[in-house]
């Protein structure tokens, strides 16, 4: 009898355990489909408003001017968004919206899940552009940041244009080495020289004893009306016709 409870009684601690991991899988589904369907229609906003402002008729024979410096985001408010994050590497269904902060507001919201950490730069600007996001939870906005190849893109698009950063390396660190939020992670009496972005996640999955640090180079800014980079041109395009 007692062989026969203890059995019941191990199937039905399996059943909710099951029950529990699909009711997080599931939700984390959901919420990642709600934030990439946000992230669109902001996208989609700022590249309708471009279309809109007047232009000069370009000289087809002329040489593509130089866009020069990238230009920079003055600040934003907490939990303002302000950027959406594009990740080619993390497929072609990914982009997520950047809001200012990296609160529970920001990182579990159904709208949001990247955020910005305040003290750190803005796309774009020299020194260093930090953004978090979740790893396995609240839409996993950074699952498979540790699948991230050398060269691999990660783009950013504001209001004002198109900012591409280059992956160079991981880092994995203690939850309290905030010494990789430094214009020069590591090094924060030093002074930046170059424009770098920095993806924060926890680590490893369903843990929060350490983190997964993603860097990643500067490589080129363009504005708005010019149009996305070309790794992402057919996403974006997408996103313009609903699909």
């Amino acid at each position: 009898m007692l062989s026969v409870l203890g059995e019941l009684l191990i199937t039905a601690g399996v059943v909710v355990l099951l029950f529990i991991g699909w009711q997080l899988w599931w939700n984390d589904w959901i919420t990642a489909n709600q934030q990439t369907a946000a992230a669109s229609s902001l996208s989609q906003e700022w590249i309708e408003q471009s279309r809109a402002t007047p232009t000069p008729t370009p000289d087809e024979t002329a040489t593509p001017a130089d866009p020069g410096d990238p230009v920079v985001l003055s600040s934003v408010t907490a939990g303002q968004p302000f950027a959406v994050l594009y990740i080619p590497r993390y497929g072609p269904e990914y982009h997520r919206t950047v809001a200012e902060g990296t609160g529970m507001d920001v990182l579990n919201s159904t709208e949001l899940g990247v955020g910005h950490y305040p003290d750190t730069q803005m796309p774009g600007e020299v020194g260093n552009f930090v953004v978090a996001a979740h790893r396995s939870a609240y839409g996993g906005g950074m699952h498979l940041i540790n699948e991230l190849q050398l060269g691999d893109s990660i783009i950013v698009q504001t209001q004002d244009g198109w900012y591409t950063y280059k992956f160079r390396s991981l880092q994995y660190v203690l939850a309290n080495q905030v010494e990789v939020l430094a214009p020069v992670p590591g090094s924060p009496e030093v002074p930046a020289t170059d424009r770098i972005i920095t993806l924060t996640s926890c680590n490893p999955l369903l843990s929060t004893a350490e983190r997964i640090i993603a860097y990643g180079v500067y490589d080129s800014w363009q504005p708005l009306a010019a149009g996305p980079p070309a790794e992402i041109a057919a996403q974006v395009a997408a996103q313009a016709n609903g699909a």
